[in-house]
């Protein structure tokens, strides 16, 4: 795919996420797609696989939001494969923390699917408001 229907797939997902619908975006990311987190928080890591992306990142952070996670792209910058997206949330915590970080993803695209991101954040706002995360198992 050119750059331009990978940036054209990523805006639809964010566009929704914008309105705290994550739904789009997990279509979005591919089934052995590689997430990984910057820093040195109980969040930072490479979560392998989209079942581990959900299981062990998206639903515990659902877990700890108050609400949608309201997740909005400001800026989309696409050379090649790559798509890097500037991006910011507007959420609380359950424990009534503002969770407003600051992000930059890079995606690389295949196939029309999200298979690698990269995620640069205020980690010292992820280790301050989010507690580590509980995993969810499959049942």
């Amino acid at each position: 795919m050119n750059v331009s229907a990978n940036k054209a797939i990523l805006a639809d997902a964010f566009s929704d996420t914008a309105l705290g619908d994550g739904r789009a975006f997990v279509r979005a990311l591919a089934d052995d797609v590689r997430w990984t987190i910057i820093g040195a928080t109980a969040w930072s890591r490479t979560y392998v696989g989209k079942a581990t992306v959900m299981a062990e990142l998206l639903g515990p952070l659902a877990d700890q939001l108050d609400g949608d996670n309201r997740i909005i792209a400001d800026r989309m910058i696409g050379e090649g494969d790559f798509v890097s997206i500037e991006g910011h949330g507007e959420n609380r915590t359950k424990t009534g923390n503002a969770y407003r970080n600051r992000y930059c993803w890079v995606i690389r695209m295949a196939d029309g699917k999200m298979a690698e991101i990269t995620e640069y954040a205020d980690t010292q706002l992820i280790a301050e408001a989010l507690d580590a995360p509980h995993f969810h198992t499959q049942g």
